[in-house]
């Protein structure tokens, strides 16, 4: 396992979001230049894909003032025809200054559509003192296709990237050559985030070398435990959106991140460990209430797998963050209470979860789950059906390259370097290759009949 205190102190906190290129700006059916005393282009980077569904898409993007964020979506590439979608849905809009978040909903399954983003720069001096000085568009039209079970494409899976940047350069890199129907980022984006324009950092403006990222290419976001700690982590639906709130029942509406879509002949079923501490653990102060969170969940997915979603895939893979099984002995189950400490465990943290695989583990048995893919150890590995479990497990590695430990010595310790996980069918059996992005080879292949 990788020292993770040793790493904290190496990461770099990401710096505040840079603004993108220019970009023309709409008055009156014109497109005019910007006045010369709005310091900055009001569209601050390209647009961000969230939450892939079969009816809808999510659009991030960020604004450097004031605005209220829309999205022009088409069938045809020439945008004729364009609806418009506008952030904070029907009554009243969103304004922001960070960032505009879109939900475009009413889409056809399994069907491409061609989009552009655009805001409106609000002056709001008060509620009878509102003016609108001009909308702005995007410079590109980009395109999405939805998911469905008449879906085609593969998914693909990253996890533990912590913000480092040439790990996450490595890992887009091999994203934009698969390029896959849907990326599910299965956790730890983060370390710990303080303010929203760290966070845009992370999610918008990922990396300087592939600034359109995922304008094409939908991730589908699954906390791990970072992604819980820091004041803004506590907010962090302003800028990664829940899911549509139609997914799901009002009872379970605080399950933003889990979700069961088809893909093709499969269902991806996404769940959230949550923290890797106890609720009891005296470090977090007694304001996280994971236990309940955990049950909810359970409760969530007996009913998700009677869904036609689950029931006519014939594959299932479902995605947490932190890994329900472990066979090292010593490796922390995560149910130490009541603080996480025990001397025959190495670490005083979760290293697996034994209470998420007690809890949800009977559902995967009665849906045929073939395949749980978590991360949060930072070391690759595959873990085969046995006795009492019959899923099989892929850890995927963490953001190392090449060392033990951020800032440690050189070491070949098997499985220590970046992963794609991507799946795919093909003829009629699912492939899963684990791609090590660092030493460019493929670290396992995996095929489920």
């Amino acid at each position: 396992m990788v020292n993770r205190r040793d790493f904290l102190k190496g990461s770099i906190i990401a710096s505040a979001a840079s603004a993108a290129g220019p970009a023309a700006v709409r008055a009156a059916g014109k497109e005019t230049r910007a006045p010369r005393s709005w310091s900055a282009p009001l569209i601050a980077s390209a647009p961000v894909l969230q939450n892939a569904a079969e009816t809808s898409m999510g659009v991030s993007f960020a604004v450097s003032a004031d605005a209220s964020g829309w999205v022009e979506y088409s069938k045809f590439p020439d945008m004729r025809d364009a609806a418009r979608a506008f952030s904070g849905g029907s009554g009243l809009m969103t304004i922001h200054d960070k960032v505009a978040l879109v939900r475009v909903t009413g889409l056809e399954p399994a069907t491409k559509y061609y989009y552009r983003i655009g805001a409106d720069r609000i002056e709001f001096k008060g509620g009878y003192a509102m003016k609108n000085l001009g909308a702005e568009t995007g410079p590109k039209v980009h395109s999405f296709t939805t998911l469905g079970s008449a879906a085609a494409g593969s998914f693909c899976v990253i996890n533990d990237t912590h913000d480092q940047k040439p790990a996450l350069d490595l890992l887009l890199s091999k994203l934009a050559e698969i390029k896959p129907a849907a990326v599910i980022w299965n956790g730890d984006a983060c370390n710990t985030t303080e303010k929203i324009e760290q966070a845009i950092g992370i999610f918008i403006n990922t990396h300087e070398k592939h600034p359109e990222y995922a304008a094409d290419t939908p991730y589908m976001f699954i906390n791990g435990n970072h992604d819980y700690r820091g004041r803004f982590n506590r907010r962090l639906n302003d800028l990664v959106m829940f899911r549509d709130a139609a997914e799901r029942k009002g009872e379970y509406a605080e399950l933003g991140r889990n979700f069961v879509q088809r893909l093709g002949d499969i269902a991806l079923i996404g769940l959230d460990t949550g923290e890797d501490k106890l609720d009891t653990n005296p470090a977090f102060a007694g304001i996280f209430k994971m236990k309940g969170y955990r049950e909810k969940q359970a409760r969530w997915l007996a009913e998700a797998i009677e869904t036609e979603a689950v029931r006519g895939a014939k594959f299932k893979v479902a995605f947490c963050h932190i890994p329900l099984f472990d066979s090292d002995p010593r490796h922390n189950p995560g149910d130490v209470a009541p603080a996480d400490k025990d001397p025959r465990y190495t670490h005083d943290f979760a290293i697996w979860q034994r209470t998420c695989a007690n809890l949800w583990g009977p559902f995967f048995e009665k849906a045929g789950v073939q395949l749980v893919i978590a991360g949060h150890q930072h070391r690759f590995r595959y873990d085969a059906p046995a006795a009492g479990r019959k899923w099989a497990q892929i850890v995927g590695g963490g953001p190392e390259l090449g060392v033990g430990g951020y800032g440690g010595a050189a070491r070949p310790d098997a499985g220590r370097f970046p992963t794609v996980i991507e799946g795919k069918v093909a003829g009629g059996r699912l492939v899963v290759t684990a791609h090590d992005v660092y030493n460019r080879k493929i670290a396992g292949e995996y095929v489920f009949a």
